[in-house]
């Protein structure tokens, strides 16, 4: 297999998915394994499975269609747009929804099929995403969808951290789950689901802290990263290196740390600037903008540092590094949750599962 790759560990993944898992067991959480950031590859989503998820959960439809053999309830995460209604409802069994006329489309497709299509309603607790804002509303609203043909409103759930940066914790969530307990006495229902967002509220759990009542987490990061959200701390008895990329060296040379001539704009419309710190061990490596974004790798190397890049090469200075590179080497890296998402989505990067 060529470079730049992507390597993936299995392994390391299902055992941060059976972490996850069992952390969700003691508090009576279920956990929805968060696909897309590896757009729904189903060798991953299989070890998502071994490792114990009760879901699969995706942002897009595309991914939700390469999952479609699993024998596993998916989930559609972001809100269905109205014009995807009748792949909505052919490949996901539950989306969240915080549109009436949606759910109205949904449903009218879901007569169409013959089938059931199962509804969370979203409530925004404060972070500004989706999700309805007003209590009185919201209430009317899940008495709608409870007229509707070919829909069942089975849960409430919430977003946080994502956009607003809000912290998930026991006033916030609490309010979540009387909201539910609302719903439930108001139409004389049982909500099968409130689910209290996504890795950003485990924190609280890590803790020994939780709300009583919800009972279901989307969990992206945790299970492919081994990090808590909320303040960004590796959860105990996690992997952080279950993604790498790797990528070779073309280029090994010493080159003053400053360029020489007027600095104007670079290939992206920004005008740089430069530390002197004389000549350096300055290397290229054949991966770029094109195929990641380059703030989202992390080199495995702590003697190698990263000056930035273009649209194809990286450039990073090597020289604290205690290994003499050469042309040819590769050299690895770790990855943010971004850094996840571009290496999986780029075309360019290829994938090494194993």
């Amino acid at each position: 297999m060529g470079y730049p790759k992507v390597e993936v560990d299995l392994n390391k993944i299902r055992h941060n998915v059976k972490s996850m898992v069992e952390l969700g067991k003691k508090y009576g959480i279920k956990i929805a394994g968060v696909t897309k950031v590896f757009c729904g590859h189903p060798e991953i989503a299989k070890a998502f499975v071994d490792g114990g998820v009760s879901y699969l959960a995706d942002s897009r439809i595309e991914n939700l269609i390469k999952l479609k053999d699993f024998d596993i309830p998916k989930i559609l995460l972001r809100l269905p747009m109205i014009s995807e209604a009748d792949k909505v409802v052919e490949y996901a069994d539950i989306s969240l929804n915080s549109e009436l006329e949606t759910i109205k489309a949904l449903s009218e497709k879901a007569v169409e099929k013959n089938k059931v299509h199962k509804i969370i309603l979203m409530f925004d607790l404060g972070d500004l995403r989706e999700g309805y804002y007003d209590e009185e509303e919201f209430y009317e609203v899940a008495g709608e969808v409870l007229k509707l043909e070919g829909i069942q409103l089975i849960g409430i759930g919430t977003n946080l951290t994502c956009y607003g940066g809000v912290i998930p914790n026991e006033e916030n969530l609490g309010r979540l789950v009387n909201i539910a307990r609302n719903i439930e006495e108001k139409y004389n229902i049982k909500l099968e689901i409130i689910s209290g967002g996504n890795s950003s509220s485990l924190h609280l759990l890590l803790k020994g802290k939780t709300i009583e009542g919800i009972n279901m987490l989307r969990l992206g990061e945790s299970l492919v990263l081994g990090l808590e959200t909320a303040y960004g701390n590796r959860i105990e008895n996690t992997y952080n290196d279950a993604f790498q990329v790797v990528a070779e060296i073309i280029e090994v040379k010493e080159k003053p740390s400053v360029p020489t001539g007027e600095i104007g704009r670079d290939a992206f419309g920004k005008v740089p600037t430069f530390v002197d710190k004389g000549i350096r061990k300055r290397m290229l490596a054949a991966i770029g903008k094109q195929d990641l974004q380059l703030d989202t790798l992390i080199p495995v190397d702590e003697g190698v540092s990263i000056l930035g890049g273009s649209s194809d090469h990286l450039i990073l200075d090597g020289t604290d590094s205690s290994i003499n590179y050469k042309v040819g080497d590769k050299i690895r890296f770790n990855l943010s949750y971004g850094g996840v998402l571009g290496a999986m989505t780029s075309e360019y990067v290829k994938k090494d599962i194993k």
